[in-house]
């Protein structure tokens, strides 16, 4: 021991950052996921891990760091490029030096990122978690629900004090027609890793009160280089997917769909044109309205003006009736009239007959008479008394 070469921990360091500077001299493409990633005093600090594609366990791990003048430069490109900020979780493939430092220990420094190499692993990922959806058959299922024509309870799944909330409510509020909208806000974090488990925690509440809501309205407000890394898992989107009530999603973003959007009953792009979109469905609902009110209005006008003419022409068919009726009677009166002319005694006596009577009645059998009975026998001049002898 006495004879062996001692090194002070400072010096081995030492040796080992000649090694690494002569046997790594060049800088390196190197795919990785990143485990964590934070920024201090704009220097952004990562920790890579690479994992077992069999059992997802990491079989390498690593620091890295991108220097403040160089995060500056790559970070606005990336995420202008990715509309999302790099996160845990999210593949990305970095070019990088080998840097070892006595005091600090090993670490790869980050000179360049390539956005494509995320986008395309973004792309892949969300291609699977549609495959997913379809396989399980939930893919299209918001689409079959009917946003009722008097939507007026809006259950809003939004940061609290996010602006795009405001925007929503007041738009609502100041609408041109002067339509009435009930709002309630379920709050939730719209941005990072928390926003899946926050917007589920958010579904849950308003599903304990879906008797009180005609639809959710899940919004945020966004810029250009928002992260949306949170609308697009798999979780969020199967219970977006069996949600019962219409979903209408305004995340702020505008250039590609997320899994959110893609399962959502109805997708804009921003909380203004969430609330203009509710705001159109209610006014052609009452101008539907209106529509039907002259429709009966009008039916009603005809129903009356065709009862009146008809009656009209029931009335003059009534009358007609009753004149030919009275024209009928007349005639059988006048017949009737002519019979009991006919019928006339007088009209007999002027030919010659004559008519006895006794006690008023017509003699018809001399048997009805007896002696002494004093008869009457009429005839045209006048009447002859006479009394019956034997």
């Amino acid at each position: 021991m006495e004879s062996e070469k001692r090194y002070t921990l400072r010096l081995l360091n030492a040796l080992v950052r000649e090694a690494i500077e002569i046997e790594l001299p060049d800088e390196y493409w190197v795919e990785a996921e990143l485990s964590e990633c934070r920024e201090s005093r704009g220097h952004c600090y990562m920790e890579l891990v690479e994992k077992d594609e069999k059992s997802n366990t990491p079989v390498a791990r690593a620091s890295a760091k991108c220097w403040k003048q160089t995060w500056a430069m790559l970070q606005p490109y990336f995420e202008r490029t990715t509309e999302q900020s790099l996160h845990a979780g999210m593949k990305v493939l970095l070019k990088v030096y080998a840097q070892f430092h006595e005091a600090f220990g090993f670490s790869w420094i980050v000179t360049d990122i390539d956005p494509t190499y995320t986008l395309g692993d973004m792309a892949q990922r969300r291609q699977e978690i549609i495959r997913k959806l379809k396989e399980e058959g939930v893919y299209d299922l918001q689409r079959e629900l009917t946003i009722p024509r008097f939507c007026q309870r809006i259950a809003v799944i939004s940061a609290e004090t996010a602006a795009g909330y405001g925007d929503f409510c007041r738009q609502l509020t100041e609408n041109e027609y002067g339509l009435q909208f009930f709002p309630t806000l379920f709050p939730a974090i719209m941005q990072g890793e928390q926003v899946e488990q926050s917007v589920i925690a958010a579904l849950n509440s308003i599903h304990e009160r879906i008797d009180d809501f005609d639809v959710v309205v899940i919004i945020r407000g966004g810029g250009s280089t928002s992260d949306m890394s949170g609308f697009d898992t798999l979780p969020l989107a199967e219970n977006v997917a069996n949600f019962p009530l219409p979903i209408i999603t305004g995340i702020g973003h505008d250039r590609d769909e997320c899994i959110l959007d893609m399962v959502s009953n109805t997708r804009v792009k921003t909380p203004t044109a969430a609330a203009t979109f509710l705001i159109a469905h209610l006014a052609d609902t009452l101008q539907h309205v209106y529509d039907l009110q002259q429709r009966l209005s009008f039916m009603l006008t005809m129903f009356k003006t065709n009862f009146e003419h008809q009656l009209d022409q029931q009335y003059e068919r009534i009358c007609h009736a009753i004149q030919q009726r009275i024209v009928q009677e007349r005639h059988h009166l006048e017949l009737a009239a002519q019979r009991v002319e006919l019928l006339d005694p007088t009209l007999l006596l002027q030919r010659g007959y004559s008519i006895t009577l006794f006690n008023g009645k017509i003699v018809r059998d001399p048997q009805q008479l007896k002696a002494g009975n004093e008869i009457e026998t009429r005839v045209e001049k006048g009447k002859i008394i006479s009394v019956v002898k034997g």
